[in-house]
């Protein structure tokens, strides 16, 4: 699919999602609704939600939050003001649904399911993709492939400020769309099949240290202080990449083709620096892949 047309100035006035027009987006919805069904889930299933009083307030108070941040974002009239602030509001959502998820991972299944995957991933490869990768562990390599997975955050304002400077707030909004559909898909995947990981499940299985610099001090700290057990499957990092990586190729080729050896990259990193098994990463870009297909639709 080709690089969009730019809008038209009198497009740009009246097209949702203007700067200065307080609307509700699809994205705001997507983001509105997944709160309260967490907080619904975690009513229904209290019996297993550890404080689930707790965690039913915060959500309501994370909703309350959101919702004031988007009428406000959209009573601003300056162009570059407004991109910022509804760039982080979104993502900064994106990112508080992830750790709101924590805790209602094994209100379904009651335990991790990292046994299915790793048997899965042994009669498919013959082999555990990640502790096989440990014959081609070297610093310079965990480095590379730590930067991959580290700069993934700073991904998401470079990609949206391209689209928004490029094409527009409707651009924008589909890709900010894109991003909320497959990150939410991949949060309820969490509870659907909850994984634990491969460090959490079989971390005394590897052998050779994940040795590097500045980025793998970054990638450990990610793991040890932002990360908890579980968040696996389907890959989020996986899952937002691919739909980055696609959006810069609907409209910036560009950037598209800058991104292409971080995006493959990171890919591998997701289980060379064993966050992740090869199998969430696959589960991740096919999450993404259905959330590109959906996102026009429903912007």
């Amino acid at each position: 699919m080709g690089p969009a047309r730019h809008p038209t100035e009198a497009q740009g006035r009246t097209s949702p999602g203007h700067p200065g027009r307080v609307r509700l987006e699809a994205t705001d919805a997507l983001v509105l609704a997944t709160v309260v069904g967490f907080a619904l889930l975690a009513l229904i299933f209290r019996g297993r939600v550890a404080e689930w009083a707790g965690l039913v307030a915060r959500d309501m108070a994370a909703a309350g939050i959101f919702l004031a941040a988007v009428v406000v974002t959209g009573r601003i009239r300056n162009r570059w003001v407004w991109f910022v602030a509804r760039t982080a509001t979104v993502s900064l959502a994106f990112a508080w649904l992830f750790g709101a998820v924590d805790r209602l991972q094994l209100i379904v299944h009651g335990r991790w399911l990292d046994g299915l995957v790793v048997d899965l991933e042994a009669r498919v490869f013959g082999v555990q993709p990640t502790l096989w990768l440990e014959r081609f562990t070297r610093p310079w390599l965990t480095e590379w492939m730590m930067f991959a997975y580290v700069v993934y955050i700073a991904l998401y304002p470079i990609v949206c400020l391209v689209i928004f400077r490029g094409h527009g707030p409707r651009a924008l909004e589909e890709c900010l769309l894109a991003l909320g559909l497959a990150n939410v898909a991949c949060d309820f995947g969490f509870i659907l099949f909850p994984v634990a990981g491969p460090t959490a499940f079989m971390g005394s299985a590897y052998t050779v240290p994940l040795d590097g610099w500045l980025f793998t001090a970054a990638g450990e700290f990610i793991r040890s202080r932002l990360h908890y057990v579980g968040g696996s499957l389907p890959s989020p990092h996986a899952a937002a990449a691919t739909v980055m990586w696609v959006m810069s190729w609907r409209y910036s080729r560009r950037l598209a083709w800058v991104l292409a050896p971080v995006i493959l990259t990171l890919y591998v990193a997701t289980f060379y620096c064993r966050y992740h098994y090869l199998t969430d990463t696959i589960v991740g870009i096919a999450t993404a892949a259905a959330a590109l297909a959906v996102a026009p639709r429903l912007t």
